[in-house]
């Protein structure tokens, strides 16, 4: 790498939602004209890094395609009940069960390191859940930047102080005596949760790898990652989390939100948000996979909110087959499979609710635009946005 040249280097996992604040960096940066932009990622985002060519490009850094076995939007039903269920714990160590895969992870490991390699990145921006980033950028030496679209507590599950609600427990911070017993009950079988028998088996053959790649020891330990770190971006929003004490290097920034709009005035459906002064804007995330009963009960939904108020909905093209006809359709309801800015709707004028899953980008989406949120949280650190949000004095954005 010669002086003049420095680039950087975001990596980021296949998920969806996790992906989405570094893309957005990315493009802000583009957009800026920052020269010598790289995003390492699955196949899955290859279109989206293309699409932040602004003042400067973004290249993409190929980490090879999506692992089926990973994709919760492809995993059959039994195994997506699995990972979704109620029983929170028992959905923690399903999920642990279906995303620890020791060979994918030391797969993307000897690509990004190739990569690196060919780039020679000044700096790296990893996602939180990049681990095999993190390990590259410890192992050679690489000032790296972390970046965290959740709750500071949900980062720093590590260091949080006695009594305070763990992580997808979806507990409050003043609980009963028998909600204390059970987060510490949640506690214990999270934090041991390496010696679930599959876990267990496939820990070992994760350890042996480790030696075997000389990777640095301290990508095995949370608190020397973060405090390695040059920075740790989290896009949360003061206020939304119970107090506790942050280390230095950790920013929480709010909502990471483009430059808008992204959407042009005549877009389809701008014009038919300006056309209706009252709308609830309903999203349920790209995971969230609803039953017939869940749509039925949706439908229901929008009927009775009579025709003074009109519902948004995005919902996702496999679940169309549960809609009735065109024609026994409410007439104040307009389905979209997907709409392509999120962040235009909720700035939008005449949305007055936001019924969300509570994944963390849209619920700091929904707190920055200022929108009174409704929240059905189905696994993992969703019960605990909805906790926060009944919970705390959230001061909400007026834009």
């Amino acid at each position: 790498m010669t002086a003049r040249r420095k680039p950087i280097l975001f990596c980021a996992t296949h998920s969806t939602g996790e992906a989405t604040t570094s893309l957005v960096l990315a493009g802000e940066l583009a957009r800026r004209g920052v020269p010598d932009l790289w995003f390492a990622a699955d196949d899955n985002h290859r279109a989206a890094v293309a699409g932040l060519a602004d003042v400067s490009d973004v290249s993409f850094a190929s980490m090879g395609p999506v692992n089926p076995r990973l994709d919760l939007t492809a995993l059959p039903d039994d195994a997506y009940r699995s990972v979704m269920r109620p029983f929170r714990f028992g959905a923690v160590r399903a999920r642990t069960r279906r995303l620890f895969d020791p060979a994918h992870h030391f797969d993307r490991y000897r690509r990004l390191d190739a990569a690196v390699e060919r780039i020679q990145p000044a700096l790296m921006v990893i996602n939180r859940f990049c681990a095999h980033a993190i390990q590259v950028a410890l192992t050679r030496r690489i000032p790296y930047v972390i970046t965290a679209p959740c709750l500071p507590s949900d980062l720093l599950g590590h260091a949080l102080p006695a009594g305070y609600p763990y992580p997808s427990s979806g507990l409050p911070r003043a609980m009963t005596a028998r909600q204390r017993l059970a987060n510490r009950w949640f506690k214990l079988r999270a934090q041991t949760l390496f010696l679930d028998p599959v876990v267990f088996a496939r820990s070992i053959r994760y350890v042996t790898q480790l030696s075997k790649h000389g990777i640095d020891g301290r990508a095995n330990r949370p608190a020397a990652v973060l405090a390695a770190a040059e920075l740790v971006l989290c896009f949360s929003t003061f206020g939304v989390d119970y107090p506790f004490p942050i280390p230095d290097n950790v920013r929480l920034l709010g909502a990471m939100i483009p430059a808008l709009p992204r959407l042009a005035p005549d877009d389809e459906t701008v014009r038919w948000l300006d056309a209706h002064e009252s709308v609830v804007y309903v999203a349920f995330g790209s995971v969230t996979r609803l039953t017939r009963a869940d749509v039925v009960a949706m439908l229901a939904v929008a009927e009775r909110l009579g025709e003074r108020h009109h519902m948004l909905w995005v919902l996702p093209r496999e679940a169309h087959g549960h809609l009735p006809p065109a024609d026994r359709m409410p007439g104040n309801l307009r389905v979209l499979s997907w709409t392509p800015s999120q962040y235009d709707v909720l700035a939008h004028r005449n949305v007055r609710v936001f019924f969300t899953h509570g994944g963390s980008n849209s619920f700091h989406e929904g707190l920055h635009f200022g929108k009174p949120l409704l929240i059905r949280p189905v696994c993992i650190d969703q019960a605990d946005h909805a906790v926060r949000a009944v919970d705390r004095p959230i001061p909400l954005s007026t834009a």
